[in-house]
């Protein structure tokens, strides 16, 4: 059987927990076939809203399900994803980043926050799965991201399923401040944007994505700060994309929520 795939997935608003859209569905079916597989063993995810000096490695052994968010229904609040972690495989993950000179430490004490359990409910909905989470390295860019995805590649080959859990298109201003409807037609720049990370996977060009903030139309609206696209660049270090002949992007969905949310998600492999 082929190696698991390296996903990116955008997890875009909390509510993405309540109300899916077409992405919750896509990434549903696509879980079924991943739930399917008889080589799958646990999942590591980056997430953007655990940020640390380091990569630091959640070696919780039963982490909690944290709703690291306000303001939104109680139901959001009452949903759980029981998933266990694996202090083991944490560990693994520590010495292949320090064995490829990148810093990091365990924090046994991290909670699960939703940039994880908010896609994975979706993905792999039976949380039966141990999922160990990484921290964003909070002065990294594009290549240093890429680096660490590189760094843990060989695990995908253990049936470890390596995820980047971001937002194709992340402006909370513009999203609170008209508070759009879900299904609210997209504004022209977020199509823009989209449109021009798709075609440069398609062209495997590693160097135009890696320079997207000064390449990528309307880059600074789609991204005032680029903390939610760097878990990409994960996902396709993990991936060693573009590789000669191999690592290949499929969209799972490239839907857009509340006019500014790309919900963009791919499957590398």
């Amino acid at each position: 059987m082929s190696a698991l795939p390296a996903l990116f997935v955008s997890h875009g608003s909390p509510m993405m927990a309540l109300a899916p859209g077409a992405a919750g569905v896509a990434l549903q079916r696509w879980g079924q076939s991943l739930a399917a597989r008889d080589d799958l063993r646990a999942v590591v995810v980056m997430s953007p809203h655990w940020m640390d000096e380091v990569a630091a490695v959640g070696s919780h052994p039963q982490p909690p399900t944290w709703h690291d968010f306000g303001g939104f229904p109680p139901p959001l609040y009452r949903l759980q994803y029981p998933a266990p972690g694996d202090p083991a495989l944490a560990r693994r993950v520590v010495e292949r980043l320090r064995a490829a000179g990148i810093a990091s430490a365990e924090d046994p004490q991290r909670p699960r926050d939703h940039g994880a359990w908010s896609p994975l409910r979706f993905l792999l909905p039976q949380a039966r799965w141990p999922v160990v989470q990484l921290a964003l390295p909070a002065t990294a860019g594009p290549a240093q991201v890429y680096a660490i995805g590189v760094a843990l590649a060989a695990l995908r080959e253990d049936g470890v399923l390596m995820v980047g859990s971001g937002s194709l298109t992340h402006n909370l201003m513009e999203f609170f401040g008209q508070r759009p409807a879900i299904q609210d037609p997209p504004d022209p720049y977020v199509v823009a944007f989209s449109d021009w990370v798709w075609n440069a996977l398609q062209a495997r060009d590693l160097d135009a994505l890696l320079a997207w903030r000064v390449r990528a139309p309307q880059a600074e609206r789609a991204h005032p700060t680029d903390e939610h696209l760097l878990p990409l660049f994960f996902a396709l270090g993990v991936a060693r994309w573009p590789r000669e002949g191999a690592a290949t992007v499929q969209a799972i969905t490239r839907e857009v929520q509340y006019r500014y949310l790309a919900m963009d998600s791919y499957a590398i492999s």
